[in-house]
């Protein structure tokens, strides 16, 4: 359909999961793509993350599209790594239309340190942060932000919760808040931005040990199976989590001319999970 032709859009977190499916889905509707990823993993984090392989699968899949891309490796938590990323892509593609700031991490976990928590806030509101500030810079008027919140970050705050799943709110929140900021700042200059806010989401985040046993206390080594009995409590529908082209359809949206005066929103893919936790307000 070409909703997006003629754009060129950055992506961070473009190895796998979520900022894949992205780079895909803009990629078939026109776009050329900045696929930026860290390409290893963090200590503090109990899964592995993406990986150069990863990264290459992205690229033949948008190119498969017939699109161009550019993959760059970079940590998020680097200012000067992103700046370098924007800039690589502005010498490659001489624009820059939309940004996906995608890359996170979610090593939650009773057993986890606090150490956890510190890298959890780095990737995903520093990490956020500075693509952000890399790339308002480079943007002229018609381009788009997308960064990507949670649920969480609209939930009750439990004082019992793990060091990592309070950093994880933590910085979903003050990324809510940013983006409400950041959007009234930039709307005299005609660049929107907007936040994405999913529910669970069938990616490689969700599935990990340490985020089964949050699911499932009463066991020591729930399975995959026996935590997805608990997923859906998160939702006002009955199931268990979106898949990532469900956030993927709103990326789209946001980044698309369609949107051209949606701007501050936040928008939740959440199955309903902000029903079941908020009174009804206009």
């Amino acid at each position: 359909m070409g909703r997006v032709a003629g754009k060129v859009a950055l992506i961070t977190g473009a190895a796998r999961g979520q900022g894949r499916s992205h780079a895909v889905a803009l990629a078939a509707e026109g776009a050329d793509i900045v696929a930026v990823d860290l390409c290893a993993d963090i200590a503090s984090v109990p899964y592995p993350l993406g990986t150069e392989a990863d990264l290459a699968e992205t690229e033949r899949l948008v190119e498969k599209l017939d699109r161009r891309i550019l993959a760059v490796r970079a940590d998020v938590r680097d200012s000067d790594a992103m700046r370098d990323a924007v800039d690589q892509g502005l010498r490659e593609f001489g624009r820059l239309d939309v940004v996906v700031a995608q890359a996170g991490v979610a090593p939650m976990g009773t057993d986890q340190p606090v150490r956890a928590m510190l890298d959890t806030v780095d990737v995903n509101l520093v990490g956020v942060l500075n693509t952000l500030h890399a790339a308002v810079p480079k943007l002229d008027a018609g381009a788009s932000i997308i960064a990507t919140g949670s649920l969480a970050a609209m939930r009750p705050r439990s004082g019992s919760a793990d060091p990592p799943s309070a950093g994880y709110k933590f910085a979903k929140q003050a990324l809510a808040h940013y983006v409400h900021e950041l959007a009234t700042a930039l709307a005299p200059l005609r660049i929107r931005v907007n936040a994405v806010h999913p529910t669970n989401t069938d990616t490689q985040m969700l599935h990990h040990e340490g985020m089964y046993r949050l699911f499932r206390p009463d066991l020591d080594t729930p399975t995959r199976e026996q935590a997805e009995t608990a997923f859906p409590v998160m939702n006002a529908m009955p199931v268990p989590y979106v898949q990532p082209e469900d956030i993927s359809h709103a990326v789209v949206y946001l980044a698309s001319d369609e949107s051209r005066f949606v701007t501050g929103m936040q928008l939740r893919i959440d199955a309903g999970g902000y029903l079941k936790v908020h009174p009804y307000t206009v």
